[in-house]
Order: structure tokens, then C-alpha cells, then sequence
């Protein structure tokens, strides 16, 4: 149950967002509810959710709808009406899919699966999961990880920021010993700029009109502040050029990169103009090793980036749904095991009775003849029981596993318990 991007404003997101600091009060209160045996919450930016597993669908939604308004004290309608839900399959799918980030704002980007594994790490920790969270959420893990690995959904950049990082190691490679000019201090120069340390360049440097405001963003990344008169006196210790002014006239022209050029005897220069109006001249894009890209240039970049990851994410789409498939087979198992273990302890009562009898019965019985019995008898159970046993293992892959169940449950009058943590899952196959 939850709400996203998808369905409700930010306005009505932030209201019903959870604390991580204080997430040990709705945890308890969520699994405290009379038809919640075990539940965890994710809680960012763009989504709200609450995973549970419930002992009964229709009143387990109706409580997790009612908690969500009552934890944050709003009107019940002003949530409903924004509030998704999804049982069983459609629950597992849902959250493969946001695990995997094929249900984010950016479809690839990375954050959402480190977010859930946050939330299942205080779950786990407030002990408000169980069996089968856990085993559901790991799976979710390794679905996202699979996807990550045999897909190329994450491998391109879809902001003009990272696309223009992206360009930068193809023309230089290696950005490690390459130096960034900014020129002009605005938002979109200082996010890009963020981008290129975090893919490792050694230096900063700040061209701006105001030098106090360069100085601050200069220091921000260990960097330097140029006066923007001085420009062309530092322009050519710059690898990267990325200009962001407010001028509404060019500032760099052709005649002057080209000296600048001459000056790095040649070596190339990756220009960067984000400035509406441009603040460099396209002829410059001439010049030999002189690379030019402007916003409309970046966004065709951005474009083209994310019409590969809409394809790479109908690959995605066709392993998460064979995935499916494995996670229903576990769950099936659970309610199999119980019923396995019933019906063998039920033969088993039968024989070891019947075996009293005859033994006691049986006076002058040998201990050696005594072992033998049991020998017998027990084989004869268990070549009674393979048959049986093993349709209950291949039913527990997903086949009308329910008709079965009920018959040998009334055949032989059998009591089951749900399968407890310790119990071994039939095909319990190891999932990280």
C-alpha cells in the first residue's frame, strides 16, 4: 500500500513522509495491528509505501490505509483517495519493479535500492519483518542487482549535468589530471561542476563578476577563484570549460579560443555553454581539438539516453517477471512443508502403534527380529509416502497447490502449522 510521484502532489508526500530517526514507533504501531504480522515502511521523496504481509487481504489494506492517515494525523479521505494497493502477485511485481527503478521519476537511477535496503535494515532491526519479508526483500535485491548486471539501464546519463561528464571521458578518458573552469556561478555551472569532482578532476577553477561569490564556490570545491577580468590569463590551464553566465553577448569567440589553443600547444579543450543567451560564440566548435556543446546539444544527449534505457527497460521488465514465478514457487512451499511433515508424522503415529502391538503381542520376538520389523515397517511408509510426497513438491511449484492441500488435510483429518523460521522451505535456494 502506498502513494508515489505517480499518484499523489509533493505537498500530500511530504505530509505522510516518516522520520528514519523515529521510524521504531510507526514500525510497531504498523505490526501491531490485529491483521499485520509483519510490515516495513519506505519512506523518500517521491513514494511512501508499506510492505506487510497480512493474515487477511481486505481488512490488512482497510488497516494500513487507516494507519498511514492516523500516524500523521490527516483526514482519512485526503489520503485514500491518493493511495494504491497491490496483493499477492501484483504486490511482487510492484516492488521488483521500484527495487529495480523501473517504477522511478528517472527510470535507472541507483538511489531507490539503497533506499529500500535502508528500510529493510530498521525493519530487521525493530524486528518488525519476518520469514517471509525477509526472504521477499532479499529477492527484490537480487532481482535489482540481475538487472543492473545483464542490462545497460543505468549506463547512460539522463541530465545535462552527467551528460556533460559523460562527453568529457570520452574525449579525455581519464579525468583525474584534468582542470575545470567555471565561468559564472549559477545553479546548473555548480551542479555540473559537482558532477566532474565526483568523477575526479584535480582541479577547480571560478571565473565570476562578483569574486566574492566565486571565492564561496571556489572553496566549496577546494578550488580557486579567478577575477573575471583575468579570464583569458587562466583560460589555458583549463581542460573543461563550462560557462554559465548572465551576459547577453558572446564572451569567448573564435579568435580567442584559438590563441588560448596555441598556448596548450594543441591539446584539446571540452567547452560547455549552459548560458541562455549562449555565452560562446558555435564557431568556435571549428577550431581544431576544440569541442563545443550547448544545452539544446546536451539535451539531444539526455534524449537519445533515455530512449536506450526505455528499451533496456523491456529487458528489464522480462526478468522481473520470471522472477515472479521463483518468489510464488517459495511462498507455495510454505504451505507445503507443514502439510508434508503432517502427513509423515501421521503414518508414522500409525506405524509405531501398530508395531507396539505386534511386538508386545509377539513374546518370544529376538531383538535382531525386533529390528528388522522396524526396518520393514518403516520402508513400507515411506514407499507409500513417495508418491504422494513428491506431487506435494511439484505442486508447490505453483499448480493448484490449494486443491491438494485441502484434500489430504480432510483425507487424514492432518493439523498444520505455518512454517516457522527455522524450518527448511522445500527448494530454499540461496538468494544472498
Amino acid at each position: 500500500m502506498g502513494l508515489s510521484h505517480h499518484s499523489a502532489p509533493i505537498e500530500l508526500r511530504e505530509k505522510l513522509a516518516f522520520d528514519a530517526n523515529r521510524i521504531a514507533e510507526p514500525l510497531s504501531a504498523l505490526v501491531s495491528l490485529p491483521d499485520i504480522a509483519e510490515g516495513l515502511i519506505v519512506s523518500t521523496c517521491n513514494r511512501v509505501e508499506v510492505y506487510a504481509v497480512t493474515r487477511d487481504i481486505a481488512a490488512g489494506i482497510a488497516e494500513i490505509k487507516r494507519f498511514l492517515a492516523d500516524f500523521h494525523a490527516l483526514p482519512f479521505d485526503s489520503v485514500e483517495s491518493h493511495l494504491y494497493g497491490y496483493h499477492g502477485e501484483n504486490a511482487i511485481r510492484h516492488v521488483f519493479r521500484v527495487a529495480a527503478s523501473l517504477d522511478s521519476l528517472v527510470v535507472g537511477e541507483s538511489q531507490i535500492l539503497g533506499q529500500i535496503k535502508s528500510a529493510y535494515g530498521y525493519a530487521a532491526e525493530y524486528k518488525s519483518s519476518g520469514l517471509i519479508l525477509n526472504r521477499f526483500l532479499h529477492k527484490a535485491f537480487s532481482v535489482a542487482k540481475r538487472i543492473r548486471t545483464e542490462t545497460g539501464i543505468a549506463s547512460s546519463a539522463v541530465s545535462v549535468a552527467f551528460a556533460a561528464v559523460e562527453l568529457a571521458k570520452k574525449i579525455f578518458g581519464n579525468l583525474s589530471d584534468k582542470t575545470v573552469l567555471l565561468i559564472g556561478a549559477g545553479e546548473m555551472g555548480e551542479l555540473a561542476a559537482k558532477h566532474f569532482v565526483s568523477a575526479g578532476v584535480r582541479d577547480v577553477l571560478v571565473a565570476n563578476r562578483t569574486f566574492e561569490r566565486g571565492e564561496r564556490l571556489a572553496e566549496e570545491f577546494c578550488g580557486r577563484a579567478v577575477r573575471f577580468d583575468d579570464l583569458f590569463d587562466h583560460l589555458h590551464k583549463a581542460d573543461i570549460v563550462l560557462s554559465s553566465t548572465g551576459a547577453c553577448h558572446f564572451i569567448l569567440e573564435p579568435k580567442k579560443v584559438a590563441e588560448v589553443i596555441r598556448r596548450r600547444k594543441l591539446r584539446p579543450m571540452f567547452f560547455i555553454d549552459i548560458a541562455v543567451p549562449r555565452d560562446i560564440d558555435p564557431a568556435v566548435n571549428s577550431l581544431e581539438n576544440v569541442y563545443l556543446y550547448n544545452t539544446d546539444d546536451l539535451q539531444g544527449v539526455v534524449e537519445n539516453n533515455l530512449e536506450q534505457r526505455r528499451r533496456e527497460a523491456e529487458k528489464a521488465e522480462e526478468i522481473v517477471d520470471g522472477e515472479i514465478g521463483q518468489f510464488l514457487a517459495w511462498l507455495s512451499s510454505l504451505e507445503v512443508v507443514p502439510t508434508i511433515v503432517a502427513l509423515r508424522s501421521h503414518f508414522e503415529g500409525i506405524r509405531r502403534a501398530e508395531l507396539a502391538k505386534t511386538v508386545s503381542a509377539w513374546k518370544d520376538l529376538s531383538p535382531e527380529e525386533e529390528k528388522r520389523l522396524e526396518a520393514l515397517t518403516a520402508a513400507m511408509v515411506n514407499k507409500l509416502l513417495h508418491v504422494p510426497v513428491h506431487v506435494l513438491k511439484q505442486t508447490g511449484q505453483g499448480n493448484r497447490t490449494d486443491l491438494y492441500l485441502d484434500a489430504l488435510r480432510k483425507l487424514f483429518a492432518l493439523s498444520t502449522e505455518p512454517v516457522g523460521e527455522q524450518d527448511q522451505p522445500l527448494q530454499d535456494d540461496d538468494e544472498g
